[in-house]
């Protein structure tokens, strides 16, 4: 099914700030990608100055990049050679590897851009697979779940899937969506801007790099209205709760080593946390006080034969759907494996196509109360059901690492 594409976010390693010159050096270099492609394919480029249109010109037409004389004056002020850093290999560098080398999230907020239009009309990278293409299932995949039919939320979304929300980002290939979640912080309890969703909503995985332009849009279309509704409607009734665009991103390492656009590579290990900040500046509310709740993550993931029953969420945008209405399903989940080397996935029946990913999988903890346990990330090019990773250590570690970065702030 999908590797849904993200939407450049890149943040890999430690968090805080960088002092190595050759660090800061590669932030320098993979911002200068990104105001070199600041203008989209759609003619729609930063009008109010938050990117530097102009730098448009440094980028040649075969994808390479040059770096204008003044800048690289101003950097050997602080120390840093352009020219002699990594030998000067940077100059055969194209957009994709930049991306993929930087170690720095770089996604400035670019005010408007997610405008109804543009949010409407995301595509979904649907990479679909087939069921003859999931390998390693003796003893550790169960049979076929019947598809379930994919259930619209009801109206208004705010009231019934507060936590839910539509991810929006741009790839090489356009412009695209994914689902995803509002998750607690540890550090800022009842105060969370961390947003959950695939690692292949964020990073292209083994043969790409971190996707731009992220944005969070919680309870996007709150009132559940039809695409013929939407044709005019403002950016506050397609955004009730604002634009959040993440200014970190962190996916799992098997994810960028291993992700595959199909057959499920890495596919075990495909989930990302991404913290955000509001397009319109802070008022002093978080995302969880701004959409009134925040799911609590489970990261010893139970046993699939003692799970009841799962519930995922997302806003499907491959045929049969349009990406515009939030749908669940909910399924007793079974057992697919697909590298015996691998942890086993939770698999369910659900007719939900390519937008769904990222979206949340939820569970009803020993207490009552819902917990987050996984996230779409996989199924067939003809649908019927879904399979997401199962969280555990790694997964911890990537939520622990986002957390962990913002606390003092």
């Amino acid at each position: 099914m999908r590797s849904i594409r993200p939407s450049f976010t890149a943040r890999r390693g430690r968090g805080g700030r960088r002092t190595s010159t050759s660090l800061t050096a590669v932030a320098l270099v993979s911002a200068l990608a990104l105001t070199a492609t600041a203008c989209n394919d759609d003619g729609d480029d930063n009008a109010n100055g938050d990117v530097n249109a102009t730098a448009t010109a440094a980028g040649t037409g075969d994808g390479k990049i040059t770096i204008p004389e003044d800048l690289k004056k101003r950097l050997k002020e602080h120390g840093i050679d352009i020219d002699k850093w990594k030998n000067g290999a940077w100059k055969n560098w194209n957009k994709e590897e930049w991306l993929r080398e930087a170690n720095d999230f770089i996604n400035p907020i670019i005010k408007g851009l997610w405008d109804p239009d543009r949010m409407r009309d995301a595509d979904d990278p649907d990479q679909g697979v087939d069921d003859n293409d999931i390998s390693g299932d003796q003893g550790v995949t169960d049979p076929t779940p019947q598809p379930v039919k994919a259930q619209t939320v009801s109206a208004p979304y705010h009231t019934n899937a507060a936590t839910s929300g539509k991810l929006l980002f741009d790839s090489p290939e356009g412009t695209m969506v994914c689902s995803a979640t509002v998750v607690q912080d540890p550090a800022h309890p009842g105060k969370s801007n961390l947003v959950w969703t695939a690692g292949h909503c964020v990073h292209a995985g083994k043969k790409g790099g971190w996707y731009r332009n992220l944005a969070f849009v919680p309870s996007y279309n709150n009132q559940g209205k039809s695409s013929a509704e939407l044709e005019n409607a403002s950016r506050s009734e397609i955004a009730p709760y604002g634009v959040w665009w993440a200014d970190a991103a962190k996916t799992s390492q098997q994810w960028i080593n291993k992700g595959g656009s199909t057959g499920g590579d890495g596919a075990s290990y495909d989930f990302a946390v991404i913290h955000v900040t509001p397009e319109q500046g802070s008022d002093g509310k978080s995302l969880e006080e701004t959409v009134g709740g925040a799911l609590p993550v489970n990261f010893d993931a139970p046993a699939v034969p003692k799970v009841q029953n799962i519930t995922a969420s997302g806003y499907p945008a491959a045929a049969p759907y349009d990406g515009q209405l939030l749908y669940q399903c909910k399924d007793k989940p079974g057992r697919l494996s697909i590298e015996e080397s691998d942890p086993t996935m939770y698999r369910i029946g659900c007719t939900m196509t390519g937008g769904s990913s990222g979206g949340g999988w939820v569970e009803t903890g020993a207490d009552g109360k819902p917990m987050l346990v996984s996230n779409t990330s996989i199924g067939p090019v003809t649908a019927g059901w879904l399979a997401g990773p199962r969280l555990g250590d790694v997964a911890k570690g990537v939520y622990d690492s986002v957390s962990k970065q913002f606390a003092g702030r």
